[in-house]
């Protein structure tokens, strides 16, 4: 990564952390992201069932941009061993951090564009609101070059982000289809349109149960694209 997009992305999520973004925007205390990531694993288990990664015993697993490892140390649950998952992260303190909270897994400090890991290494790369973040077309490019490297030939990037632009977050930029399939053109795409609209979800309070599936049924409401992406090298 160029010295300046690092800097610009490090500025901003010392931002987010200064002001507690994370915990107040995602705190799972509201009803509405509870439901978003129960719909999120719940959509994200049936397409590793549906392509034969179920369960996550054999793989080895990289999450590229872990923040504080949750959605990493989760995996667990369907099977992956502590040892074989680790975690890259840019920022050294959200790094040190998600050691702190999760210490059996392998957290790394370091960018998603130059990796030290070893070619074919992964089974899975994970990047979860990861490329969103990155403004410059040629890192993006440079990251995903660095996936399929790391990338065990018939792996698989597991994709979550942004699909439509925010306009509160002038430091995102979503990712069309078309423009995720340019970062990977060897890699199939399976990808689901998913998450209620999240200032909507937070706001439905008791009648999430209810309000968000009906809701989440009209696609120009959903902004994320999850899904895996195939490789079929042998």
């Amino acid at each position: 990564m160029s010295s300046s997009e690092i800097e610009r992305i490090q500025q901003v999520y010392q931002e987010y952390s200064a002001a507690n973004l994370g915990a107040i925007l995602w705190s799972p205390e509201n009803m509405g992201n509870r439901a978003i990531v129960h719909e999120r694993h719940t959509a994200l288990q049936r397409l590793l069932s549906t392509h034969g990664r179920l369960p996550l015993t054999e793989f080895r697993i990289l999450d590229a941009g872990c923040g504080s490892g949750d959605v990493l140390a989760s995996l667990i649950e369907w099977g992956a061993l502590p040892q074989n998952l680790c975690g890259l992260e840019l920022l050294p303190q959200r790094a040190a951090a998600a050691h702190d909270r999760h210490p059996t897994l392998q957290i790394h400090q370091g960018n998603a564009a130059s990796q030290a890991f070893a070619d074919n290494s992964f089974d899975l790369v994970l990047f979860f609101t990861v490329f969103s973040s990155v403004l410059d077309e040629s890192l993006r490019r440079r990251m995903a070059a660095e996936t399929m490297r790391v990338l065990k030939p018939g792996g698989a990037v597991i994709w979550y982000d942004l699909r439509i632009p925010n306009p509160r977050n002038q430091n995102t930029r979503p990712l069309s289809r078309k423009a995720i399939a340019e970062l990977f053109p060897h890699l199939k795409q399976e990808l689901r349109m998913t998450t209620l609209l999240p200032p909507l979800a937070r706001r439905l309070g008791n009648l999430t149960a209810v309000m968000y599936p009906i809701l989440n049924k009209f696609p120009l409401l959903r902004t994320h694209y999850l899904g895996l992406l195939l490789d079929d090298r042998s």
